[in-house]
């Protein structure tokens, strides 16, 4: 697959935050035809499980191009990439589970079900023991303002947009970033132009290029509306 010459920009976006209502849950329904009538690649890149952000390009009706698990997984529509391995944040959760605590999401946690490379952690769940057990198996914890995730500390958003990048042909320096969290940090330093949306957290905020007046979907439809078409001025 490679990307063609268009006067839209790229797109990597965010899920979370980024293109949400704006009660900072849900889908916001008016994403759909602006995302689905652009006219470049648009990279879906989220902290989500895998299926996730596959199935809202399905819904959108745009081609697959996904960053998912902050950069543990990367599928270009041809082929998949997991850059991490789940074993380690296992372990982490078992022995979390056995001081007392947990995932947070219920007995069936559909949150981390289809998780390949990370597990997500209910912001409800207490920090400080997970952090402390991480450490020991050399994992790190970030608060994406969703949820606390476990995972390796050498992987990222960012890289996985790089390698959806040689191998779809995209150009970054062209490429347009919209995101509201600390893991949006790395996709920040990989594209030619970064917005944090108002909503955003104070790492996303000091990453980007520009703050955004509106939150959450507001901010990404105002970013869309500004950049649609722009090689041509």
């Amino acid at each position: 697959m490679t990307a063609t010459a268009s006067d839209d920009p790229p797109l990597i976006l965010d899920i979370d935050g980024t293109l949400t209502r704006p009660e900072g849950w849900g889908i916001d329904p008016r994403i759909f035809d602006p995302l689905h009538e652009w006219d470049a690649p648009v990279v879906v890149a989220t902290g989500k499980a895998f299926p996730y952000p596959i199935a809202l390009c399905h819904f959108l009706a745009i081609p697959e191009l996904v960053v998912a698990e902050n950069g543990g997984v990367v599928y270009t529509g041809d082929d998949v990439t997991y850059t991490a391995d789940r074993a380690a944040a296992q372990n982490v959760i078992e022995e979390y589970r056995a001081a007392g605590y947990g995932p947070g999401w219920g007995a069936d946690d559909t949150v981390n079900r289809w998780r390949e490379t990370e597990i997500a952690v209910n912001l409800e769940q207490p920090l400080g023991p997970l952090e402390e057990t991480a450490v020991e198996y050399g994992l790190e914890v970030i608060d994406t303002g969703y949820a606390y995730h476990l995972k390796d500390p050498t992987v990222n958003k960012g890289q996985g947009v790089l390698a959806m990048a040689e191998a779809v042909g995209i150009d970054l320096r062209a490429a347009v970033a919209v995101g509201d969290s600390i893991n949006d940090v790395s996709t920040f330093e990989v594209v030619g132009s970064s917005f944090a949306v108002a909503n955003a957290d104070d790492a996303a905020k000091d990453a980007a290029d520009e703050v955004l007046e509106e939150a959450h979907a507001d901010g990404t439809l105002a970013v869309l509306e500004r950049v649609r078409g722009r090689s041509r001025d």
